[in-house]
Formats: C-alpha cells, sequence, structure tokens
C-alpha cells in the first residue's frame, strides 16, 4: 500500500510542478485522517491540487466558494416540505461527500464558519434535529486569504486546531514556472489524472497507519514538545490535547510514506511545524521583539534531546 501512496503523489505531482513537499505534507495529513487548511494568495494552484487529490484518491468532490452571503444550510443542507406526501424532505449540503474544498473559507461570517465543526470533528451533520452521518472518509481541504486581506474574518482558535495541518503553496521557484508554461502549451488537464488508490484502499491505508509501532519514549517526546510551547515564555497560547494527538498522527503517517512499521523521533520534527505553526499564538514579548512562529518553535525543538530509542543512524 506504500508504494501505492508513492504512485499516487507521483501522478499528482504531473499537474502540481515544484511541490513535492507540499503533496507530501497533504498525502500525510490526508492518511493519518485529517483535515487541511492552505493558506496562500489567489492563483497559486491550491483548488487544483484539491481536485487533483480528489482525482487519484477515487473521492467524490465538491468544491464551495465562501462569500460573505454563504449561509450554513449551504453547507449543512436543509429541510423542504413536499406538498404531495406531506414530508419534509432532505436536501444535501456541500459537506455531504468525501472531498469538501471550502474555498476562501474566512471571507464569510464566523456562524457559517462553524457550520464546519461538527462536520469536521464527528463526521456527521445536524439538520432540523436530525443528524446524519457523512461519507468516509470525509476530508476538508480549506483555503484562506492572508490575514488583512479586504473582507476577511478571523478564524477563531477552536476552527483552527480542528485542521490537522496549515500549509503554504507559494510562488513556484523560476525553473517550476518555466516547467508549468511547457506543460500548458501540451495541454495537460485535470482530466487526465488517473485514480491510484480506491476509497477502500485508502481506508485500509489509514489502519495500517493506526498500526505504526511508538516506542514509549518518542510519546514522552511528544508530550514534552507539547508542554513547552505551553510554558514558552514567547507563546501565550501552547498546544492543546488535540494538537498532541495530532501531531502523533501525522508523525505515524510520515513513518509510513517513509516505508517503515515504527516511528522515529525524526517523523516528529519533519511534520511538527506545519502541524503546531496554527495552533499556537504568540505573546506580546514575542511580536515586540518581531519573533516569528517557526523561530520560536524551532527553537523549542533545539532545546528538547532526542530520545535515545529508534533514532536514524
Amino acid at each position: 500500500m506504500c508504494k501505492k501512496s508513492e504512485k499516487a503523489m507521483r501522478e499528482i505531482r504531473r499537474m502540481i510542478i515544484g511541490k513535492d513537499q507540499t503533496i507530501r505534507q497533504v498525502m500525510t495529513a490526508i492518511l493519518a485522517g485529517g483535515h487541511i487548511l492552505i493558506e496562500d494568495i489567489p492563483g497559486v494552484g491550491k483548488t487544483t491540487l484539491a481536485l487533483a487529490f480528489s482525482r487519484v484518491l477515487g473521492l467524490d468532490y465538491q468544491r464551495i466558494q465562501f462569500t460573505p452571503d454563504v449561509m450554513p444550510t449551504d453547507i449543512a443542507g436543509f429541510s423542504v416540505y413536499q406538498k404531495e406526501t406531506g414530508r419534509f424532505e432532505y436536501r444535501k449540503g456541500a459537506a455531504m461527500t468525501n472531498l469538501l474544498l471550502a474555498d476562501e473559507m474566512n471571507r464569510t461570517s464566523p456562524k457559517t464558519q462553524s457550520a464546519l465543526l461538527e462536520a469536521m470533528e464527528e463526521g456527521k451533520i445536524t439538520v432540523d434535529g436530525e443528524t446524519r452521518e457523512l461519507p468516509k472518509p470525509y476530508i476538508v481541504i480549506a483555503t484562506q486569504n492572508p490575514l488583512g486581506s479586504i473582507g476577511t474574518h478571523s478564524l477563531p482558535e477552536s476552527q483552527l486546531d480542528r485542521f490537522m495541518i496549515r500549509i503554504s503553496l507559494g510562488y513556484p521557484d523560476k525553473e517550476s514556472e518555466v516547467a508549468m508554461l511547457k506543460q500548458g502549451s501540451v495541454n495537460v488537464t485535470i482530466d487526465e489524472i488517473r485514480e491510484q488508490i480506491s476509497v477502500d484502499e485508502l481506508l485500509a491505508i489509514r489502519q495500517e497507519v493506526e498500526g505504526i509501532f511508538v516506542h514509549d519514549d518518542i510519546l514522552r517526546y511528544i508530550v514534552e514538545i507539547a508542554n513547552r510551547t505551553r510554558i514558552s515564555k514567547d507563546l501565550e497560547l501552547g498546544i492543546s490535547p488535540r494538537g498532541t494527538i495530532a501531531l502523533l498522527q501525522m508523525a505515524k503517517a510520515n513513518a509510513y510514506l517513509s516505508n517503515r512499521s515504527y516511528m522515529i523521533p525524526e517523523d516528529v520534527k519533519e511534520v511538527f511545524l506545519v502541524t503546531a505553526g496554527h495552533r499556537v499564538i504568540k505573546s506580546k514579548e514575542a511580536r515586540i521583539q518581531k519573533k516569528t512562529r517557526e523561530e520560536i518553535l524551532k527553537g523549542i525543538l533545539r532545546a528538547i534531546p532526542l530520545p535515545k530509542g529508534n533514532r536514524k543512524g
């Protein structure tokens, strides 16, 4: 199954050029059972990335463009009274799918943003008092404009914490952009991306990821990292217990994609920044000193000795 995962990423690289690390990060989060937040400017390929993953994983796909007038019912669905039968009939919302692209999520109201919370956390939606199961697997890839853009609403911490990772695609390097232009000239489209992993296979892979062996020393290492973020003078909000679990799941999936049945400390280090960066808030002192979250988190990692067991080499 690990070879199939690599084949799927290779297929996506045909469409998304020069972003190999980002593709792996998204695949890692999907295998770990999490949701993905992409913060970036328009036009760098966020929608194309989500479409490519839906294709290679054989997933049903829905996209909702968030604007100020989008309502919670657009996400969860609603009931319509049928005069002929005298009953209410449920009409599906955008969330009733395998992979939901929530585009420019922070352009809509906090009330509408919160409509995704139950779906993301529980895999269920409730309409008119009736709870419905969402398809399995259920994955949300949300995008947001950088904070400070006109018409944006900051996502609350409770919502941010439900995303397993936050990433940024960024501009391509020069050679990758040249390759993109060449690719356009030969008309390579999203329709040419082929399914590499079926829905059943993806669910089976997630079970294999769960079975990755983790030594107690590495579990203590993860908890120590989380605790350091909670007591750091540079942070006023550290990693929550949900964040600790996310870090473990991401590290397991990273070990799986590295074709190992066990975790090593480097797995934790490789996924730490994308898993923890959106879960912490800088202190007033850190903001005054203009420290970045990345600098603070890297400093915390450097200060903690690696566990002795299951190291590289």
